[in-house]
């Protein structure tokens, strides 16, 4: 009969004491670990080179060759002027490298030539382009000038000459030459104010305005169409005055002379 001490069937004795246990099972995968080696010497000068070269070849396609070079300009934006006349005037440096052309010089140039053109913007497009984009000066008032007619904008700049009046642009009539306004105000901001004038007037008003008369910054008369007059007075609180035209307008079909220069207590009367 076997003793305590003899080993059970099957069961392996561990030279050395008990059995031994099971090793523990894996329960996941471990992350392999990559050694990161920083490049070499040789690498970095490759990519040197690489660097270098790519540069240099930047710097000869767009300065040197000949595909990107100045072989066509294009002008949008022009109502009275035409394409051709902003073309010619911008003068752009033809077959010259797109990228060292001036565009600020060029801008400065086409409104020097053609003081009609209020703003520009040059544009490179690329491969071959240059585009110009103008926004013309509109006028507001003409002034009269010998036989022609000077156009003046809504800022009251003088910007053009023409031989004909623009349809439906009023006539700007200054008699203000021995008024202390013209040395008080100056010949400019009186200009100004008459547009103002007749920008703070309903489309409906405007379009019948025929002349603006303008004796000193406090004396602005309008001529409507029919023989009808309007006092105005200063370009001060024109929104309200002319809210109070149109008003009496509308309600004394007979008046043919209208004073709103103090629009609280306007007045109408028939001859």
């Amino acid at each position: 009969m076997a003793g305590p001490a003899t080993a059970r069937r099957g069961e392996k004795k561990s030279p050395s004491g008990p059995p031994s246990a099971a090793p523990p099972r894996a329960t996941g995968w471990r992350r392999a670990r990559i050694p990161l080696r920083a490049p070499g010497r040789r690498s970095l000068i490759i990519i040197s080179v690489v660097a270098v070269l790519l540069g240099a070849f930047v710097v000869w396609a767009l300065y040197a060759s000949n595909w990107l070079r100045v072989t066509r300009v294009e002008a949008t934006g022009t109502r009275v002027l035409t394409s051709h006349e902003v073309i010619a005037a911008a003068r752009a440096p033809m077959n010259e490298p797109l990228v060292s052309v001036d565009t600020d010089a060029l801008a400065r140039r086409l409104r020097a030539r053609l003081p009609r053109i209020k703003t520009v913007d040059v544009e490179r497009s690329w491969p071959h382009t240059i585009g110009l984009k103008v926004t013309e000066r509109m006028p507001e008032l003409l002034m009269r000038r010998g036989g022609k007619f000077v156009e003046v904008d809504a800022e009251g700049v003088r910007f053009a000459t023409v031989r004909t009046a623009p349809r439906g642009v009023p006539l700007l009539e200054m008699t203000v030459s021995d008024s202390s306004s013209l040395h008080r105000f100056g010949a400019d901001r009186l200009r100004r104010a008459a547009v103002e004038v007749t920008r703070d007037l309903p489309t409906a008003v405007r379009k019948d305005v025929r002349k603006v008369r303008v004796r000193s910054y406090d004396a602005v008369t309008l001529e409507l169409t029919g023989g009808r007059t309007v006092a105005w007075g200063s370009r001060e609180e024109g929104a309200e005055k002319a809210k109070v035209l149109t008003a009496l307008l509308k309600a004394a079909h007979g008046g043919r002379h209208f004073d709103v220069s103090v629009p609280s207590a306007p007045a109408v009367s028939g001859s």
